[in-house]
């Protein structure tokens, strides 16, 4: 279903608008998930965050998935890359290189918090506590269950 008529729904013009998107739009392109952890301490089912370069993140997907979290090194906006500390890989003459991870393979372990990071979180974590309400969720992410006081039909009826 199409919300928006002024936003094309093609896929030519969606990948088009996605591989030549500039640094400011690909850094909110890449945004990561939390880990379960992360998101309960912040009281929110789910949220995500543009990665930086100081987070700590552990890849979930993919031939790497069994190393231990590690920092982001790398942010490569250009190629929708992250480059992880711990994975490398040995080339044939020996030497040792990163190998580039998409970042939708990854989840933030540990976030590196300023103000602006803070602020960020604040106002995204109240953005969606509040859309939640509005939907009748609570924010824990189940559903509530309306109650309703039901009543007796035979009760109320005399049967005399």
């Amino acid at each position: 279903m199409k919300f928006n008529k002024y936003v094309s729904s093609s896929r030519r013009k969606n990948r088009r608008r996605h591989f030549n998107a500039p640094s400011h739009i690909r850094r909110e392109i890449m945004g990561v998930a939390l880990s379960k952890q992360l998101c309960r301490e912040y009281g929110v089912p789910r949220l995500t965050l543009p990665i930086r370069r100081d987070d700590v993140v552990k890849v979930i997907t993919g031939k790497f998935k069994d190393e231990t979290p590690a920092k982001v090194i790398r942010v490569h906006r250009k190629k929708y890359r992250l480059f992880i500390d711990n994975i490398q890989r040995e080339k044939a003459n020996g030497a040792q290189v990163k190998v580039p991870i998409a970042y939708s393979n990854v989840v933030i372990t540990k976030l590196k918090l300023d103000g602006y990071r803070k602020n960020l979180i604040k106002k995204k974590v109240q953005r969606k506590l509040r859309a939640r309400k509005r939907l009748g969720l609570d924010p824990s992410g189940t559903k509530q269950i309306k109650k309703s006081p039901k009543k007796d039909t035979q009760q109320d009826q005399d049967l005399d």
